[in-house]
């Protein structure tokens, strides 16, 4: 693994966060806390939409490395057509599905005062366009990882980063209308699109690029079959991530929405660190256990220590300066639950941050479908815990939920790993 493209990584996922550390309190005093609330409910909608490329994008990622290790690039257009194409259709069809829910007035499930309805269901309107724009970018970012080009992405990141609290704190200087600003969001997907294709192309040899690739059958099934299971977790993982904020919406209100989500937002954006750990990993990591396993195990525990450690030192240091952070950033909205939330999510974030070195292992195993499972089993219990505790304990009770579905989480993937390396060390 090379730590210069870990570095991008956190240069391209982290540089963001100042951006909405400097914008966000200010378009909280200028657009309010409901609309914040619905707001911030689009991004989240945004975040989910990157499930809809069926686990695409990952087995591009692994597609592609494995043609070029082989001698086989010629076969890499081809592949990008065939996912291509799949993310395109999966796209529409969840374009589809949250029009449908505009139009079918599923926004009124979300109380609001200050916020009309119409203004809510073009806003909903506008996101479902963003959805296979957000499915097939995920397509050209996976070739992107395959020819290692982390800086390019990374760059993107930071420019979407910027835009995607950037641009809505500019537009809210004019107007509070929430479509206006639910607009910036997409139309940045569209532009990021476009640059993630530019830069996938300019990865693949150019005279292979002349020749537009065709879809193939062969190429869409092994491309399935590899992301499937993944496909699974990766639209239970969103859900896992983001339904919080929607329960929080839903059983108090918009406006506590944002009492949540600001403490959430301090505290989850630390993951970002992990993030860059494991996107790297994945591709190192998989080429490590077909060459060498042992030495594959080595690199994993090795920045496995890194990153428990780091990441344990650095919540505990966060979870002390929470209120004082809190305050300092956004002010008057801070409350005395907001704090509560933070610090137990810091607990919720580190034993993430674990869980996710062990979750990128064992895709790198290829173990895809047990991870699968493991989601299936944990969302049921987690949407009925969040339930439970939302309406006992209000915001707090979101946050509790939310780490003990994480602790849980991890305790699993710990066991699934050891259980592999005990009953296959040939493998491991």
């Amino acid at each position: 693994m090379r730590t210069r493209n870990i570095l991008w990584n956190l240069l391209g996922l982290g540089l963001p966060l100042l951006i909405a550390a400097v914008t966000v309190p200010k378009l909280l005093t200028l657009i309010g806390s409901e609309r914040f609330g619905f707001l911030a409910l689009a991004w989240g909608l945004i975040g989910y939409a990157g499930a809809l490329d069926l686990g695409i994008g990952r087995a591009t990622t692994q597609r592609v490395a494995a043609l070029i290790g082989a001698g086989d690039e010629h076969l890499v257009p081809d592949v990008l057509a065939t996912a291509t194409r799949i993310t395109q259709y999966s796209g529409l069809v969840g374009m589809g599905l949250i029009g449908l829910a505009a139009l079918f007035g599923a926004y009124r499930l979300i109380p609001a005062n200050s916020v009309p309805d119409q203004e809510i269901q073009v806003s909903m309107l506008l996101l479902a366009l963003a959805l296979p724009m957000q499915a097939i970018s995920a397509t050209y970012r996976g070739v992107n990882e395959a020819y290692q080009n982390f800086k390019g992405i990374s760059i993107l990141r930071i420019a979407l980063g910027a835009a995607n609290f950037g641009a809505p704190f500019i537009i809210s200087l004019f107007t509070n209308n929430l479509y206006w600003l639910v607009g910036t969001l997409v139309f940045s997907r569209g532009i990021a699109l476009v640059i993630y294709r530019k830069l996938a192309l300019n990865c693949i040899a150019k005279p292979l690029v002349q020749t537009p690739g065709a879809y193939h059958k062969a190429h869409a099934r092994e491309l399935l079959r590899f992301g499937g299971w993944f496909t699974v977790s990766n639209l239970l993982s969103p859900l896992l991530v983001q339904a919080d904020r929607f329960f929080v919406g839903s059983l108090i209100s918009a406006a506590a929405v944002t009492l949540y989500v600001l403490p959430y937002e301090v505290t989850v954006q630390a993951l970002i660190i992990v993030g860059a750990v494991t996107t790297v990993a994945f591709p190192a990591i998989s080429g490590l256990l077909a060459k060498d396993p042992a030495q594959a195990v080595l690199v994993f525990r090795r920045w496995l220590v890194r990153v428990s450690v780091g990441m344990l030192l650095l919540m505990s240091a966060l979870a002390l300066i929470m209120p004082q952070l809190l305050q300092f950033w956004v002010g008057d909205y801070v409350s005395e639950d907001s704090i509560k939330v933070g610090q137990i999510l810091c607990a919720g974030v580190f034993l993430n941050s674990v869980g996710a070195m062990y979750f990128s292992f064992l895709h790198a195993l290829g173990k895809t479908k047990e991870t699968a499972l493991l989601h299936m089993f944990e969302v049921p219990l987690f949407l009925g815990l969040l339930y439970v505790a939302i309406n006992h304990f209000g915001v707090i009770g979101a946050a509790i939920a939310w780490v003990a579905r994480v602790f849980f989480d991890g305790v699993v993937l710990m066991i699934m790993y050891f259980r592999l390396q005990q009953g296959n060390r040939n493998a491991l």
